[in-house]
């Protein structure tokens, strides 16, 4: 997957892209037109760095509907040739995930050319089984039944085929469409076939386990660890919760010789297991400082919860490097009004030095509001306008909802329309209701079946929806 190219703040793509509230605002006050282009620009060309945790399907959702949105692009992008590329191999997700789950919503709210949509994807496109699972939770039972063809051809009655089949059920995330054909007399007994299978699979897989067993000396978790890295998968941090099982006072010395001199993955996990193990040894800070310019050492000393922690950090957060920034949100996390200066300090050196999406400001951004630092809100209202992560912005905002007095008629009125539930959930809380949109957004989100359950709860506890709505 390539990275997202995301257009500047100001532009009305940025403020889509990014899932602002403004960027819906923008979008009703621009010419249909220029609004339409750049909603299906974000649509079939997912701008979320990580898809699986950011929302914007529902967001982009709201903004068809508003505008009285066509399909036809969407329809296009679903269809296209690449998409038949697909077919012979693993689907990209990626490329067609965003479009299925817009149209989800939609048809969750009536709109029937998309459900059309799902369905006419789900019996023939190559991410077939994400389109599915939208039909699953807003489908009837006559429209997933006549899917019950198409899709079933999709896995002939060959060793293969039924492999294939099991492995479908199993991993199904939702699993209604299948029952529902399982109950036809025509599939009842592969779907069957299929379903224990994947049971069986599951269970198998329980009863052979990959990873250290009962009796595994100190020794043979390292090695384990090694072996890990040797295959690209980092185990240091599950190996030193094996080492804190296993271990015994007599070993302490063969991990401290691993700590100090050690092969990679052996060193980083047992700077783990001692980080958990001696939380009050200063000879385990000492042993990480040596190791500073290792990434495991950092990340073992961020696993640190004692004070004695965070007195070290003091010490080091004018560290110029990973050692340094690792200190700036330690005290971020864990300091106290005095360190409100150095947390500020490492905030600004991390948004010069790595920019506004850096996922070191996540708990840079929290400290600065949980210490609620005024000076900072100038900083986070940049880190607010620029990032491209909603999650980093959601952040922002409650942060700038402690140390900013202007928030409650600035940023908080946009959060209503956010991407994110809980920046929403924020803005409903915040936003002054002295603006009339303000009045009737936080009547919309009352009355609107798709919103979630703790958005409405915090509008409720603001104001009462209009019947009329």
């Amino acid at each position: 997957m390539f990275e997202p190219v995301i257009a500047p703040s100001g532009t009305l793509l940025g403020l889509l892209q990014r899932g602002r509230g403004d960027g819906t605002l923008h979008a009703l006050a621009a010419p249909r037109p220029e609004a339409l282009a750049a909603l299906n620009h974000c649509v079939l060309r997912d701008p979320r760095r990580d898809w699986q945790v950011e929302n914007r399907s529902l967001y982009y959702a709201r903004l068809y509907l508003d505008l009285n949105g066509p399909l036809t692009e969407i329809e296009a992008h679903l269809f296209s040739a690449e998409d038949l590329l697909d077919q012979d191999e693993d689907p990209d997700e990626n490329r067609t995930g965003l479009a299925l789950s817009v149209l989800g919503h939609l048809a969750s709210y009536g709109r029937d050319d998309a459900l059309m949509l799902l369905r006419r994807y789900a019996a023939t496109g190559a991410n077939w089984s994400w389109a599915l699972d939208e039909l699953a939770v807003r489908d009837d039972d006559a429209g997933l039944r006549g899917l019950g063809p198409s899709v079933m051809r999709r896995f002939p009655a060959t060793p293969d085929g039924e492999a294939r089949l099991a492995t479908a059920v199993r991993d199904a995330y939702e699993p209604r469409p299948w029952r529902l054909w399982e109950e036809l007399p025509t599939y009842r007994a592969r779907l069957a076939a299929a379903r224990e299978q994947g049971s069986f699979d599951r269970w198998q897989r329980q009863l052979s386990p990959s990873g250290p067993r009962p009796g595994w000396s100190v020794r043979a978790v390292l090695d384990w660890a090694e072996e890990g890295l040797r295959r690209g998968t980092p185990l240091h941090v599950p190996a030193a919760r094996c080492l804190a099982a296993v271990a015994t006072p007599e070993d302490r010395p063969e991990i401290l010789a691993a700590a100090v001199s050690g092969p990679e993955a052996a060193r980083a996990t047992a700077l783990h297991h001692l980080v958990v193990a001696e939380p009050e040894n200063p000879a385990v800070l000492d042993l990480i400082e040596a190791a500073a310019d290792d990434e495991a050492a950092v990340a073992a000393y961020e696993r640190m919860l004692t004070p004695l922690a965070v007195d070290r950090a003091r010490t080091w957060v004018h560290r110029q490097d990973a050692l340094g920034a690792a200190a700036g949100r330690m005290l971020a996390d864990r300091g106290d009004l005095a360190d409100a200066p150095l947390v500020l300090g490492a905030l600004r050196d991390a948004v010069r030095g790595d920019g506004p999406d850096s996922a070191a400001l996540w708990p840079l951004v929290d400290g600065a509001g949980r210490l609620e630092i005024a000076c900072a809100a100038p900083v986070l209202r940049h880190v607010y306008r620029e990032t491209a992560s909603s999650h980093l912005r959601g952040r922002a905002a409650a942060a700038l909802s402690a140390t900013d007095p202007r928030f409650a008629a600035g940023f908080a009125v946009e959060c209503l329309w956010d991407c994110e539930e809980s920046t929403r959930e924020l803005a409903a809380r915040y936003a002054e209701t002295g603006d009339v949109r303000v009045v009737d957004r936080l009547r919309r989100l009352a009355a609107d079946p798709a919103e979630e359950e703790d958005v409405q709860s915090a509008v409720r506890s603001r104001i009462t929806p209009d019947p009329a709505l």
